[in-house]
């Protein structure tokens, strides 16, 4: 009966890695569509969505009965509960990828992301990447230097989402109000998929030594 628990709770972390390419793919793509307006690409994250959040009812149907049927407590209930946690920060992930290619499409043929941000926008696409591959490593590995990594990629972010505050709020850009609607948008959804993927890393970290991050100095 052990052996099957044991069985069960790898692969809980298995469909948990998986999910996360799910994820990293949906945001490479939305980014791309976001930048490049390209309407195909946008079309195809807001559809394969769908694929994401299946994974994680099935994920969380999964830990409800092992809690009902097998009742565990100590790690293995900490493993349990991680998962429902993270499995929820994955799908809000890749909902986030998901607006970020509505915008896109709503935009198209037009480009979401005005002339004098293009940098910025593609810096934080860059960084979300960054995050999602960080995620994927992270649930594969239990790496703790990985989980620091994700930490400061999502500082990037932060810094990237205040910078887009200047154009917005600033009048450093000459935005119409649909292009200062956009770019808050777009710009908050890649802060928080940074946030929900450092949510990640401190589930990670719990489940390594058994304590937040936040209480480590994290």
């Amino acid at each position: 009966m052990r052996d099957i628990f044991t069985a069960e709770l790898t692969a809980l972390g298995e469909d948990l890695t998986a999910m996360s390419r799910l994820v990293e793919s949906a945001i490479a793509s939305a980014g791309t569509a976001l930048l490049t307006a390209d309407l195909p690409l946008a079309e195809s994250v807001i559809a394969d969505d769908h694929t994401i959040d299946a994974i994680e009812r099935d994920l969380d149907e999964r830990c409800v009965l092992l809690i009902a049927q097998q009742q565990p407590v100590a790690r293995d209930l900490r493993v349990v509960v991680s998962a429902l946690r993270m499995s929820a920060s994955l799908e809000r992930m890749g909902d986030l990828a998901r607006h970020i290619a509505e915008v896109a499409r709503l935009r198209y043929p037009a480009s979401a992301v005005p002339a004098g941000l293009v940098d910025t926008f593609t810096q934080m696409h860059q960084g979300a990447v960054a995050v999602a591959q960080a995620v994927t490593q992270v649930l594969a590995s239990h790496d703790l230097d990985v989980a620091a990594a994700i930490e400061k990629a999502d500082d990037l972010l932060d810094h990237l989402h205040a910078e887009t505050f200047g154009a917005t709020l600033g009048g450093t850009q000459q935005l119409t109000a649909q292009e200062t609607v956009d770019v808050t948008l777009c710009a908050r959804y890649f802060e928080r998929f940074g946030d929900h993927g450092v949510a990640v890393a401190r589930r990670v970290v719990y489940l390594v030594t058994g304590d937040f991050a936040e209480d480590r100095g994290a």
